[in-house]
């Protein structure tokens, strides 16, 4: 007890020193502003101060900065080299102007530390109350590559990487529009990530805009570590195991996904881009979908469809099935069956929870490993493990194709997330199919379809255009119809849309 209140103690004298420190302006002593500035970043063995004289002047200047996070060249051409070397004007601001592009003045400590965390420099002049801060920030970063999670056919092979900055730059590349707007925000107290919330402003809702910015600035948290942090801060249920915002790495998707209508949230630090409203269907999209002939995408987005109906309730049909209603299966097929479980010394449902926590273990196992070693444990484990559990007793050979079908289809689905809601939601169907069959199967999918009824994303409908139902969008839902037939933006996403559609239909009905 003691030790939390000298902690609580100690932590709120730091809290309200760092909050004097901010308050304070900067002196006219160049030694007592680095002295401050040395307080402050105390125990920081990468703080430079490189003190010199004004060659113009004649005046004492210290220039401090971050070694590892600045641009050394930059700050040697550009700054030092100008105000070392080179012949400026009489007067004494004049000589302080460098060729660097963004350059501003600030008298307090606050926006100083902020600066110098950012990897800019700040000059300090002895006999000046106005400390310069020059723009020489170089973090390091990775080369734009393809994104090694959402592959891609027809796609351009470009990826976000972790530089905010960048990530704007590709999207801006895909959409040369005056209308695309940028409003920036900060999230975090201690590690301060920096936002850039994308929309087009003629085509979004500025009601969602709103609700997003508002839900930003109620976030209180000391950092944003990745863009699937702030998700979980700002979707509608957070209790909800299907994921209820977008996260791609690929700029192509982001910028056709704001042409629809919907919000990008680009998170500094982070390879993922946020992406909302989202419904139901936006998780069964790829930009190849586009790409290909509308019959042959149509095909195989209904196969994403059947997969995920597979992957949810393939299991819990064969428990229904072999401990409810074997009456069902036809009389040879059931020989069959019979015949492989007859060395199986547990129930159905027994069967499957092994068979399936042991596939979830291997999948993970193969995600975490290094490349190469995880698809050899994956490949390798599955057939080896498969096939000693059959030949040992303890699960049957109908068992193992159906599982191995559920991972099959757990694959198709295109978005990780979804497909990882997909593999949870699998177990309690099963607990409902080993109690009461076909009809806990029934209560199952009743409760999944209210549950995607009631969800929200940013609060518009999750499950739109099913529910609430608009047939207008359906052109490109279940099928992908061709390209002429779907230019118009989906009426949930889009604000002009909306509007049209609520001013061609009579009052008092609700699309």
């Amino acid at each position: 007890m003691k030790f939390f209140q000298k902690y609580n103690k100690h932590h709120s004298s730091s809290q309200q020193h760092n909050q004097n420190i901010h308050q304070k302006l900067i002196g006219s002593e160049l030694m007592a502003n680095i002295a401050e500035i040395q307080s402050i970043f105390c125990d920081t063995p990468d703080l430079i101060v490189r003190n010199f004289v004004l060659k113009q002047t004649q005046r004492q200047a210290a220039l401090i900065y971050l070694s590892g996070i600045t641009d050394s060249q930059t700050i040697y051409n550009h700054v030092l080299k100008p105000l070392l070397f080179e012949n400026g004007s009489d007067n004494s601001d004049a000589d302080l102007r460098v060729s660097l592009g963004h350059i501003k003045e600030t008298n307090t400590w606050q926006q100083i530390e902020s600066a110098i965390l950012n990897g800019e420099c700040v000059l300090f002049v002895d006999k000046r109350t106005v400390a310069i801060i020059y723009n020489t920030a170089l973090f390091p970063k990775r080369s734009i590559e393809a994104s090694p999670v959402e592959s891609s056919l027809y796609g351009a092979h470009v990826g976000f990487t972790e530089t905010g900055g960048d990530n704007v730059a590709l999207i801006r590349k895909q959409i040369h529009n005056r209308e695309l707007k940028i409003k920036e925000m900060t999230v975090g107290k201690r590690g301060k990530s920096k936002l850039a919330v994308m929309y087009l402003a003629d085509v979004a809702n500025h009601e969602v805009l709103k609700e997003i910015e508002e839900r930003i600035q109620k976030v209180d948290v000391d950092s944003i570590i990745n863009a699937g942090v702030l998700a979980e801060y700002i979707e509608d249920n957070p209790y909800s195991p299907f994921p209820q915002l977008l996260l791609t790495e690929r700029p192509d998707f982001a910028a056709s996904e704001i042409l629809q209508g919907r919000i990008a949230i680009v998170v500094d630090r982070s390879p993922n881009v946020i992406i909302g409203p989202a419904a139901f269907d936006s998780f069964f999209k790829t930009i190849d979908d586009y790409g290909s002939r509308w019959m042959v995408a149509s095909f195989i987005r209904l196969m994403r469809y059947f997969g995920f109906l597979i992957a949810i309730f393939l299991p819990s049909i064969y428990i229904a099935i072999i401990f409810f209603h074997f009456e069902v299966i036809p009389l040879k097929l059931l020989l069959s069956i019979g015949e492989s479980r007859e060395r199986v010394p547990f129930p159905p449902y027994i069967e499957a929870f092994i068979m399936e926590i042991t596939l979830e273990m291997l999948r993970e196992a193969g995600v975490r490993l290094p490349a190469k070693i995880g698809q050899t444990v994956g490949i390798v484990g599955g057939i080896v493990i498969g096939q000693a559990a059959v030949e040992a007793g303890i699960v049957s050979n109908v068992m193992v194709i159906v599982v191995a079908l559920t991972a099959i289809a757990s694959f198709i689905i295109p978005n990780y997330e979804m497909g990882s809601a997909i593999r949870m939601v699998r177990f309690p169907m099963m607990i409902l199919a080993s109690f009461f069959g076909f009809v806990g199967l029934a209560i199952g999918l009743m409760i999944l379809l209210a549950h995607f009824m009631a969800l929200e994303s940013l609060g518009m409908p999750y499950g739109s255009p099913i529910a609430p139902l608009r047939f207008p969008d359906w052109n490109d839902v279940f099928i992908r119809l061709p390209q002429w037939s779907i230019k118009k933006r989906p009426l949930s996403t889009s604000a002009v849309q909306m509007k049209k559609a609520n001013s061609h239909r009579p009052k008092g009905d609700e699309q």
